[in-house]
């Protein structure tokens, strides 16, 4: 007997699941197929372990400055093992908990691998599901570069790098947008030796080149070592000669090159979401995807923030100065240093940079402290073409590192 659903979705990761969800919560028949487990890259191999990790990092890096703020404590270490531990639990918590939410909203969720056949079927198991409609979330995998095959000891991809239960003496990781960026400083948070080698002209090359500049002069004072317009050349066992003339012998190398989509082949009718569409490869983006398709609620694609994590943290949208024509904008930029909070949380380093044409705010680029954040403020702004006039009527509370952007709407 053939199962018959309006909705069959084959991936369980943040399109996946969110699609299932509000389906559900539309009055759809759902069945869910996930050959791993659900959640995702993001959840499981991805931003939340990463991020979990990450935590720790910084909390490690606080406290080296502990005595500066008249806390006093003698012999703190780091057991990596506890940390790796922590990030297994936050996981298998928030994993668990989807599970449930799936469970209590009436998903089927088919614990298996499992393909589409025709516009309207998907196969699992030797058995037919019969869908009105077939979404694929199937995500994507880390980039391999042909001469940095991983081989999961040495050289490792962005999923192997959480399973390491010791810190390497050494790194070398390849690529430096946000995974690239994020673990470099972890590691070097703990210690570890870093070196990042970028084939771009600058660090991070999706940012603003601003914030580039910026990363890069905080790598140097955390002492990451990192070469730009250069790429790997030659791997001699751990000999790794780059393509400036540099020779490095690294403990262990990540890959931060990107991702590969895992939908190669796309068949008529079926419609792809998340990382499987070949756009922005953000959870976030994947969220709201799935949502427009379920709910038909749409979303600016323009208008999708870019956060890297840290401290202090990376967040831009909209245009970069780079993408500009000379004389076609003003701009107004923010010293971090200039607000109070900053001072008080021993976080000063970073900028609040806007971008402006006609009274619209057209990009905005941050780096500082809660940039994550304050770049939704930036971004509901742009999304609901708010001038930089009305802007200026918003009370913006004190000591926050909100009130660089209030200081930024008055330069213009």
């Amino acid at each position: 007997m053939v199962e018959k659903f309006d909705l069959g979705i084959i991936g369980g990761g943040p399109a996946g699941y969110t699609a299932a969800l509000h389906a559900k919560n539309s009055g759809l028949s759902v069945v869910l197929f996930e050959k791993d487990k659900v959640g995702g890259v993001c959840l499981n191999r991805g931003c939340i372990p990463t991020k979990t990790i990450l935590h720790s990092a910084e909390l490690y890096e606080e406290l080296k400055c502990a005595e500066e703020l008249g806390i006093h404590i003698e012999n703190f270490s780091v057991d990596f093992k506890q940390v790796v531990k922590r990030k297994d639990t936050v996981v298998e918590k928030l994993r668990k908990g989807l599970e449930l939410a799936l469970k209590n909203a009436g998903v089927m969720v088919v614990n298996t691998e499992a393909s589409p056949v025709s516009e309207h079927q998907i196969k699992a198991d030797n058995k037919i599901y019969e869908c009105h409609k077939i979404l694929m979330a199937t995500g994507s995998k880390p980039r391999e570069l042909e001469n940095l095959k991983f081989d999961h000891k040495f050289i490792l991809n962005s999923d192997d790098i959480l399973d390491l239960t010791e810190l390497p003496e050494s790194i070398l990781i390849v690529g430096s947008g946000a995974i690239g960026t994020e673990w470099a400083r972890i590691f070097s948070a703990f210690g570890v030796s870093v070196t990042v080698v970028e084939a771009a002209e600058h660090l991070l090359p999706l940012a603003d080149v601003e914030i580039s500049k910026r990363l890069e002069r905080i790598f140097k004072t955390k002492k990451i070592k990192f070469y730009t317009s250069t790429t790997v050349e030659k791997i001699d066992g751990q000999n790794i000669q780059l393509s400036n003339g540099e020779l490095i012998t690294p403990e262990k190398v990540l890959v931060a090159a990107g991702r590969d989509i895992n939908s190669k082949e796309q068949i008529h009718g079926i419609t792809y979401i998340g990382d499987a569409c070949g756009e922005i490869q953000l959870a976030h983006f994947a969220i709201k995807q799935a949502i427009a398709e379920v709910q038909g609620i749409k979303f600016e694609k323009t208008l999708v923030p870019s956060v890297v994590y840290g401290c202090p943290e990376i967040a831009w949208i909209g245009k970069r100065e780079q993408d500009l024509e000379k004389d076609s904008y003003e701009k107004a930029i923010m010293l971090i240093s200039a607000l109070g909070k900053s001072h008080c949380d021993n976080c000063s380093e970073g900028i609040i940079k806007i971008l402006v044409q006609n009274d619209q705010i057209i990009g905005a680029h941050i780096i500082s402290k809660e940039a994550s954040s304050l770049i939704q403020q930036i971004l509901i702004a742009m999304q609901n073409n708010i001038s930089i006039e009305k802007l200026k009527e918003i009370c913006y509370a004190h000591p926050t590192y909100s009130e660089g952007i209030f200081e930024c709407l008055f330069k213009f």
